[in-house]
């Protein structure tokens, strides 16, 4: 994906499930039926403030865990494999998680394990990498710095969206409380990676056991231009979905990724429509090296 575009659009979208802040003002109001529901016994502000401030705490935790060189970190790296598709094409990787940033190999195209050819070529530039570490260095500053632009967003959060009750749902593992956001018309974006915020509605749903968010649903009602128009711009109507759950004993990854967008990057029209499923999660040893996954990958392990 296009990184300014990913910048513009995903980073705001997903640190308001991911990576929210714990003091939201939540708005419980009248739905639209006109027909008051009742909020759960914790009350609806506060279920809505627990359940950001957990993913908080737990992205802010996996952040610094990750920035940690050591093997005594507190971190709970994972290996999992990603499902990617769109209208092109599907590839299936399996990512390992390291304190140097992940890695992935390609297993498989349009759900058929690689051939000869393709198997060579991926074994050729994991040793590339192996033999390398400035450019896993450099991917990890790219992540890094993408956090730190993630991070500005979660400034904004708090007076960025109004909360409402919307009752109660049945979801995988059994009761859900959902609620729907809206802006808050008095929210000013101070930086560009806050401009999309006012162009926002969206539903998310909570947990009330774990208290932890389980899906969220965002979608553009207007268009946003960045920079004036220069930048780029996102058409109105494209709409994201984001499910997490429990994946390991208490550990809560993306299971599931969705996203129908177009717009515009400085003067190139773009259309995204993707769907990422995470699977077969598994725990790892903390403190893995890159070179270490690396070899894992290669020894097919």
């Amino acid at each position: 994906m296009n990184r300014i575009l990913a910048l513009l659009l995903l980073i705001p979208l997903l640190v308001l499930w991911a990576n929210p802040v714990p003091s939201v003002n939540p708005v419980l109001a009248q739905p639209s039926s006109g027909k008051v529901v009742a909020a759960p016994s914790l009350t609806g502000q506060a279920l809505v403030e627990r359940a950001l401030a957990n993913e908080l705490n737990a992205a802010q935790d996996a952040n610094h865990d990750a920035n940690q060189d050591t093997n005594q970190d507190a971190s709970h790296p994972m290996r999992y494999q990603l499902r990617k598709t769109s209208p092109r094409v599907t590839t299936t990787k399996e990512i390992l998680e390291t304190r140097d940033g992940e890695v992935a190999r390609l297993i498989a195209i349009n759900d058929k394990p690689l051939g000869a050819a393709d198997e060579v070529n991926e074994e050729a530039r994991l040793h590339a990498l192996l033999a390398d570490p400035g450019k896993q260095r450099r991917r990890k500053q790219a992540e890094d710095d993408d956090e730190g632009r993630v991070f500005k967003v979660l400034r904004a959060l708090p007076s960025a969206f109004l909360y409402q009750y919307a009752g109660p749902s049945e979801g995988p593992t059994g009761k859900l409380e959902k609620f729907t956001f809206r802006p808050n018309p008095d929210f000013n974006p101070p930086d560009l990676e806050t401009e999309v915020l006012p162009a926002m509605t969206g539903e998310l749903w909570i947990d009330p056991v774990r208290l932890r968010v389980a899906r969220l649903e965002g979608h553009l009602q207007q268009d946003v231009d960045f920079g004036w128009g220069i930048l780029g711009r996102l058409n109105k109507g494209g709409w994201i979905v984001i499910e997490q759950a429990d994946v390991a004993g208490g550990q809560w990854r993306t299971v599931r990724f969705q996203m129908q967008m177009s717009g515009r990057v400085v003067f190139k029209n773009r259309v995204f429509d993707t769907t990422e499923v995470q699977t077969n999660y598994a725990p790892l040893p903390p403190g893995m090296s890159y070179q270490k996954a690396i070899e894992t990958l290669l020894s097919g392990k």
